[in-house]
């Protein structure tokens, strides 16, 4: 301004970055029912930037105060997870049941009050985590489980007298070195 008259104005915004329509596209594939975007932005920019996401709500002109509000009603729907990376989305983060922040442009306080850190601050990582959580999951569930029912068919032989001892202690061992070997399959390239 420029003695009380309008001279000219400045206009910043976010851009949605490049990779954002196939991170969300590879989440819905990973199993996430529904992606919703909380703002604080005008809801008509909100509107422009999500144009062609596949978004499925969107909450705009949300103050800080109000997201935690926000959050707890779309953990209603099912388990939420946050993603962010402002001092804003700290609220958010601390009452969301899994938290993500962006390790380059986040903010301290969003990756301390985060669960995890995309430490590349690429989105795509993020579909990718998630198919290496279940991966992870399959691998220990199946170890656990053929773990206990080898050990109990051995321990039930042994104590019948059909195997001695040191069959049974080999056999032990045995099973936690397939439960080992089993475990190298995460070492395989996740996608």
């Amino acid at each position: 301004a420029e003695e009380g008259k309008l001279v000219g104005s400045v206009e910043i915004e976010d851009k949605i970055r490049p990779e954002a329509k196939n991170a969300l596209l590879e989440l819905k594939k990973t199993g996430i029912s529904e992606i919703a975007v909380l703002t604080g932005d005008t809801e008509s920019r909100a509107r422009a930037a999500l144009q062609g996401l596949p978004v499925d709500e969107f909450c705009a002109e949300l103050l800080p105060a109000e997201k935690p509000a926000r959050a707890e009603k779309l953990k209603e729907k099912g388990r939420l997870l946050y993603v962010g990376d402002g001092i804003n989305d700290t609220p958010v983060m601390t009452v969301s049941d899994v938290s993500v922040a962006m390790g380059g442009l986040g903010s301290d306080a969003a990756i301390e009050a985060s669960d995890f850190v995309l430490a590349s601050d690429n989105l795509s990582a993020l579909p990718k985590a998630i198919r290496g959580a279940k991966k992870t999951r399959k691998i220990v569930i199946e170890n656990i489980v053929f773990s206990i029912a080898v050990k109990a068919a051995l321990m039930a032989l042994s104590l019948a007298g059909i195997l001695p001892l040191w069959i049974a202690v080999f056999g032990d061992t045995g099973v936690m070195l397939l439960a080992v070997l089993n475990s190298m399959r995460m070492r395989a390239k996740i996608r």
